[in-house]
């Protein structure tokens, strides 16, 4: 039996990450996938006997990539790697690197080595198979402005939709007090519990709620100088008043995980009730944008 497995990766950011999937049970083919819940990606890893089968089969699909955005699927990677037969069932390892946000802020995947330099700020994640370790690009804007705020003073920060607790953890090593975090998910606000335990961050340092956009809001004693809400671009729109809700008059709000063609109606409907666009950042498919809430 050869060691060597030959693998066809393609990158799915698509709203529904099951349709991708469905095309490949289709194809009889032999692949994995993991959803990285907090990143809003999709890594599919197609198994194939030799690295001809499997550049072939990369070709294939990448000829194919406008059929499949009228298809609703959103691929913006498809590439081949080789992988030793024993490490197989850890290849979504592979797709999870250090991450420098700034000088400062570092984002480090559990198994990964990282030599620190006096006065960074170092966030370990373990995201297991489902959750988010910065990689995507609106992870990315979220932790900048994180960052770029973080020296205004002692500020009140919550992470709306937390995931892995990523932004949580890098806001409270930055000087946020409070920091809070919630997502509908109970094995996101698990997971980031875990993340923060792993940080050593002390017990009850970061409050975690399970809860829906509305439940939180009940739950809510006041509002936050700075909020992150990385949800997708319909949910954020419909949800306006409520996130809004969220923030303090004078403070700002961190929106992502909107496609670049659905950016200017989010931007448009926040401004509306009170927002000014103050920054965004487009990359590949995706704008974020910050937004400060006008007193």
């Amino acid at each position: 039996m050869q060691n060597i497995i030959y693998c066809c990766k393609i990158v799915d950011h698509s709203e529904n990450p099951a349709l991708f999937p469905e095309l490949l049970y289709a194809g009889e083919w032999q692949f994995s996938s993991y959803e990285d819940r907090t990143e809003k990606t999709s890594y599919h890893t197609i198994y194939c006997q030799s690295s001809d089968e499997a550049e072939k089969l990369c070709r294939d699909f990448q000829d194919r990539i406008s059929e499949f955005r009228e298809m609703g699927l959103i691929i913006t990677e498809v590439s081949t790697f080789e992988l030793k037969r024993e490490d197989w069932s850890e290849v979504w390892k592979k797709y999870f690197h250090v991450i420098e946000v700034s000088n400062r802020l570092v984002i480090k995947p559990s198994w990964r080595e990282y030599r620190s330099t006096p006065g960074q700020v170092i966030v370990e994640i373990d995201p297991g198979m489902s959750f988010g370790t910065g990689q995507h690009a609106t992870t990315s804007f979220c932790l900048k402005m994180i960052d770029k705020l973080a020296d205004n003073g002692t500020q009140r920060f919550l992470d709306a939709g937390c995931g892995s607790g990523i932004l949580s953890i890098a806001a409270w090593k930055l000087g946020y007090r409070p920091v809070d975090g919630f997502d509908i998910d109970p094995d996101a606000t698990r997971v980031a519990a875990e993340n923060i335990e792993f940080n050593h961050l002390p017990q009850d340092s970061i409050t975690l709620h399970t809860a829906d956009l509305d439940g939180f809001a009940a739950l809510m004693d006041e509002p936050y100088d700075l909020v992150a809400a990385n949800i997708l671009c319909h949910v954020l729109i419909k949800n306006r008043e409520t996130i809004s809700s969220y923030v303090k008059p004078g403070g700002n709000l961190i929106l992502a995980g909107i496609l670049n063609e659905e950016f200017a109606a989010l931007s448009e409907a926040f401004t509306a009730i009170g927002f000014q666009q103050v920054d965004s950042l487009q990359e590949k498919e995706w704008t974020s944008g910050l937004f400060h809430k006008v007193k």
